[in-house]
């Protein structure tokens, strides 16, 4: 996802200012703030005196959600989460921040069928009231419920609302910055089988629209991926005019006019919402139990598709992700917090940090991501960006994307290569062109295959 990093990061650094990532992290936004006094800062053509307060000042990234009592029922799944500052004195979380906003997704398996539904929670400011109460959903007789959590600040908490021990007793795991779930292990544990048994059916991916035919992409493709991937959802709420939250259904959006639909900026998101809409792909959507008769594209099912389909290079976590670093974000390299995330997303677990290298990950996306991203550009550059305040086009906003992801992962230092695409800013620092640094290197080289590329099974 979701936290690249702006133009004017890069020449900052080219300028040998002095940096302190800020962590917050948004629709791949990757905020920077100038450690030292207010000075002279180029943001493409424009020379900018940017005093510190005006990079350092943001709100809390830190906030705690309340998981209602058994959420993985029909009514706790029906209760609204709420949202909390961890540390209060570290300034308050509203769900209607930007920065701040946090976003559930279930998935159910029917234990009979094998088939899969989503529903979405809704979450809310602690306190508070949602707009219309959420549906109580239809859960199948036989079921396993799963949850994910995505956020656009940091690190979220998850706290029960009743029980010390509740989280534990739904098979909860968090410390993963922005990411946490419930009850994931199980689901894929049914939903892999089921898969086996041919009980359920994984649509095949396609091949996009373009003059090269390729194979759309998973969330499991080194054109996709970025230095966090698999994290966050696909998830929308409604934000209504007076500040007040609902699902987004039908019935909401026709209640509650003037109202905004958000959805939680995401790998998950980017790929269902704009490279496939980009590449003339369709992602694998299921009925949505939140709005009857609609049908969502959701987390599980991305990381089930990948799994089956995708094709090597085959792009897993790997130990430099900021969100399986211990801390997340800051600290260092964690093979146990590794696979931790890697099972709540049904991805092949690792024996030794070499079957997780950041520098193969590096390698592989570096020879995959800019290739396809030039090779398709006009079909890129005609759709609509993700983020018109970072770039101007999905196209410049995939190429920062990965010019970020190459510095956060430290590709640079791994490989000993530069990174291989410029990006030309217009005077406000939005991204509006870049441009391919090719060697003859670059285009003769073979990548290696390695664990993670022998299949997606899990070990």
């Amino acid at each position: 996802m979701k936290h690249t990093t702006n133009a004017s990061f890069f020449l900052l650094m080219a300028m040998g200012l002095p940096l302190i990532a800020s962590t917050c992290r948004r629709l791949n936004i990757f905020r920077i703030c100038i450690a030292g006094a207010g000075r002279p800062v180029m943001v493409g053509l424009a020379l900018l005196v940017a005093p510190v307060a005006t990079f350092a000042q943001e709100v809390n990234p830190n906030c705690t959600l309340i998981v209602p009592h058994n959420p993985l029922t029909a009514a706790g799944l029906a209760t609204p989460y709420q949202l909390e500052a961890t540390n209060p004195s570290d300034g308050p979380c509203h769900e209607t921040d930007k920065n701040q906003t946090a976003f559930v997704q279930a998935a159910v398996i029917d234990l009979d069928n094998g088939q899969i539904s989503v529903y979405n929670p809704l979450v809310i400011d602690m306190g508070t009231t949602p707009a219309v109460p959420p549906v109580v959903p239809a859960l199948p007789t036989h079921h396993v419920v799963a949850l994910w959590f995505g956020f656009n600040g940091d690190n979220l908490k998850l706290i029960p609302a009743s029980g010390h021990n509740e989280l534990q007793q739904n098979h909860c795991v968090q410390g993963h910055g922005q990411f946490a779930y419930c009850n994931a292990v199980e689901f894929f544990k049914r939903a892999n089988q089921f898969v086996k048994d041919g009980r359920l059916i994984v649509p095949p991916i396609g091949v996009d629209t373009t003059a090269h035919h390729e194979a759309c992409p998973t969330v499991r493709s080194f054109f996709v991926v970025d230095q966090d991937q698999s994290d966050n959802l696909t998830t929308e709420y409604l934000f209504t005019p007076d500040g007040k939250i609902a699902q987004n259904t039908a019935t909401n959006r026709a209640a509650l006019p003037g109202s905004v639909v958000k959805g939680n900026p995401s790998d998950n998101r980017l790929l269902d919402v704009f490279i496939d809409g980009a590449l003339g792909c369709i992602p694998w959507k299921v009925p949505d139990l939140t709005n009857p008769g609609a049908m969502v594209p959701a987390l599980p099912l991305n990381e089930l598709q990948a799994k089956k389909f995708q094709a090597p290079p085959i792009a897993q976590i790997p130990l430099g992700s900021p969100f399986a670093l211990d801390p997340p974000i800051t600290g260092v390299e964690n093979l146990h917090l590794v696979n931790e995330y890697r099972l709540g997303v049904n991805q092949r677990q690792v024996r030794n940090p070499e079957d997780a290298s950041t520098k193969k990950y590096c390698r592989k996306m570096r020879a995959v991501q800019p290739k396809k991203l030039f090779q398709d550009k006009s079909s890129f550059i005609a759709f609509r960006s993700p983020d018109s305040t970072v770039a101007d086009t999905l196209f410049t906003f995939m190429a920062q994307r990965y010019v970020g992801s190459y510095e956060i992962l430290k590709c640079e230092s791994l490989l000993n290569k530069p990174v291989n695409v410029a990006l030309k800013t217009a005077e406000n620092g939005i991204v509006i062109d870049a441009t391919l640094l090719q060697t003859k290197h670059d285009v003769t080289e073979q990548i290696p295959l390695d664990g993670d590329d022998s299949g997606n099974q899990m070990e």
